[in-house]
């Protein structure tokens, strides 16, 4: 398989909700053809914010674990295998932004992904029930909350990636671009981006939502314009959670971000920040 994206900085382990140890994830990185893969496990998260199949309990408890074994991969690999970076996918969640800042500084990081992926104390992408029930307004009231919690997020300044910045599409795809296509819409994420840029962040593109009910690449080509148009630095991302997703369907997003501009990713490593061609 050949790569033209090198870096795939999210991925998650058998630490909280995926299937492979760091060492098998690290193996399939080095069978795509990457030259770095950056573990990004899920941060804890405190009691309250809570999905149906919870693995808060078994995260917190292997931290260390985790810790240790993307460090020793990071620390000892030899000429010509990936390199692995340490770092962790922090959530965003409303009323607990000092919790979030304690797990930032629980190691010292390569770098930190933040994301959203509560409204409130409700799990979004826990499953499809409330989609199915909502209509259009009601959704458009969820798309409003998330981007207000996702620009919230980016003002903390905390992390150096912000994750798949659509997330909350994956059971509404259809609704969320009659959403997007309203001007105030655009402007809400336009100041988002703004925001992200002013923060010195990256914004991720993920190949995952193509595996998600949405079918779609996070973020969505209005959103890829906006971003464009922004000079937004840009890296990507499987956010696999099994071996066999790791770098999938990179061709597809090395495509899909030449489209709007894009020829250059970012990969943030032990505090600095550097530009790939891909």
């Amino acid at each position: 398989m050949t790569v033209m994206i090198s870096a795939d900085l999210h991925t998650h382990t058998r630490y909280s909700h995926g299937a492979d140890s760091p060492a098998a994830m690290y193996a399939a990185a080095a069978a795509a053809g990457l030259e770095i893969i950056g573990f990004s496990e899920h941060s804890p998260r405190p009691e309250g914010f809570t999905y149906r199949h919870e693995y808060r309990d078994r995260l917190a408890a292997s931290l260390p674990d985790y810790f240790r074994e993307v460090r020793e991969l990071r620390d000892g690999a030899r000429p010509g295998q990936p390199r692995a970076l340490l770092g962790m996918e922090m959530d965003w969640l409303e009323g607990e932004e000092a919790f979030t800042r304690r797990a930032c500084a629980a190691e010292e990081f390569d770098y930190l992904i933040g994301s959203v992926h509560f409204l409130g104390r409700w799990g979004f992408d826990d499953g499809d029930e409330a989609w199915r029930a909502a209509g259009q307004e009601e959704c458009n009231a969820w798309y409003d909350a998330y981007f207000t919690a996702w620009e919230s997020m980016l003002g903390s300044r905390l992390f150096q990636i912000a994750a798949h910045p659509d997330l909350i599409k994956i059971f509404s795809v259809e609704r969320f671009r009659a959403w997007l296509d309203r001007p105030e819409s655009r402007a809400r994420v336009r100041r988002c981006l703004v925001a992200l840029r002013d923060a010195g962040m990256a914004m991720e593109i993920s190949s995952a939502g193509l595996r998600k009910p949405c079918r779609e690449i996070y973020p969505a080509p209005p959103i890829m314009e906006l971003a464009a148009g922004l000079g937004i630095p840009v890296t990507f991302a499987s956010d696999a959670h099994s071996v066999r997703d790791v770098a999938r369907d990179f061709d597809r997003l090395a495509d899909y971000a030449r489209r709007f501009g894009f020829a250059r990713q970012v990969v943030f490593e032990r505090g600095g920040r550097r530009e790939l061609p891909f």
